[in-house]
């Protein structure tokens, strides 16, 4: 697999780094520290603000200061809407800056906006966090694709593991433009958590759902677990920062809204997010980033989907992929909160994707 030849990259490789949404913003931190240090490159920073109403507490825990702040996000915007505005808007900067690499993270609808309007520009594309695959385009919905296509795109590919490079060498990409690199939310999660004091355990479940693909049915099949297992487990808090799509909000407080201990809460800031991590028992969640995360501070973790692209944590056996049944989410839920042998086995401290360097690794290639 070739891609087209851009024009060669200058003797001081000026870098744009674009991101959109919290998870972008928390994972491509370490590479702008990273890229910040080193003088042989010049780095800047692009923000679409696809998730302006949580970039901004994240942008400020982690340092990032954007150069270009392109301010996409509007109500109840389509996929295709934001797309093409991101890809114009993207281009405009593309224009000014002149990068020789733009740096994308992910699979995000920013991600592939900034990995085609490069591509357009004849810049150089490097993805981090390469490589992660379903085999199905419905789920994740539209990320497979996007990574996918952005992989196609790239001129350097990131994996954060093993499995992700594989995944690639397999499609045929060359083994030549790809590094293994781990991911780089380690890197963040280990600078966050080293400004916090100890954590305070507490009985409580943390959930995370908003997935696109769980809009509807799976929700409504989601939400009606999370009520039974509040039921069975009176004294165990079950707390849900809520995302603001009104596809989640409204559905979250028609289902759960009236139970004592279920506690919907707004959006949380990163560092408060990490807390709560540090301090629950049990981690319920569609979230592909929690899945890497909470294996670093021993929680267990049941995944709500049906494939998941991150299956090293559940080969682990730190996290269990459970789907959207409520009788297997109850029962696997309540076994771990009952069962101390069964909780033991998956509640260890162990990280399979990452050793907190990855950040240095993505900054030295891209420095040449």
């Amino acid at each position: 697999m070739s891609s087209p030849e851009p024009a060669l990259v200058s003797a001081r490789p000026r870098i744009l780094v674009v991101y959109g949404t919290r998870p972008e913003a928390i994972k491509v931190a370490p590479i702008v520290w990273a890229l910040t240090r080193r003088s042989e490159v010049t780095v800047e920073v692009c923000s679409t603000g696809q998730h302006r109403e949580m970039l901004a507490p994240v942008e400020a825990a982690l340092g990032l200061v954007p150069d270009h702040d392109l301010d996409l996000m509007r109500p109840d915007q389509t996929l295709n809407d934001l797309l093409s505005r991101a890809v114009v808007a993207v281009d405009r900067v593309l224009t000014r800056s002149r990068p020789d690499w733009l740096v994308v993270q992910g699979d995000t609808t920013t991600a592939m906006a900034g990995a085609l309007a490069a591509f357009h520009r004849r810049v150089r594309v490097a993805h981090v966090e390469a490589g992660l695959r379903t085999g199905d385009l419905g789920h994740p919905f539209p990320e497979e694709a996007n990574r996918l296509l952005i992989d196609r795109l790239a001129t350097l590919l990131f994996p954060p593991t093993a499995r992700a490079r594989d995944a690639l060498l397999a499609e045929g990409v060359p083994a030549a433009r790809m590094l293994l690199t781990g991911n780089t939310v380690v890197d963040a999660l280990e600078r966050i958590a080293a400004g916090l004091g100890p954590p305070v355990e507490r009985d409580e479940v943390l959930v995370t759902v908003h997935r696109r693909e769980s809009f509807g049915e799976p929700l409504a099949r989601i939400f009606r677990a999370v009520g039974e297992l509040a039921r069975h487990f009176p004294e165990t808090r079950f707390f849900y920062p809520v995302h603001r799509n009104p596809n989640v909000t409204g559905p979250a407080h028609a289902a759960l809204g009236g139970l004592p201990n279920v506690e919907l809460a707004e959006p949380l800031d990163y560092v408060a997010l990490v807390e709560h991590l540090r301090g629950c028992r049990l981690v319920l969640t569609d979230s592909g980033g929690i899945q890497e995360e909470a294996p670093t501070f021993g929680k267990p973790v049941l995944v709500l989907r049906e494939t998941t692209e991150r299956p090293e944590g559940i080969e682990a056996g730190v996290a269990a992929l459970v789907g959207t049944d409520p009788e297997r989410i109850v029962a696997t839920a309540s076994r771990l909160l009952t069962d101390a042998d069964a909780y033991a086995a998956m509640a260890r401290r162990l990280q399979p994707y990452g050793d907190g360097k990855a950040g240095e690794r993505i900054a030295a290639a891209l420095a040449g």
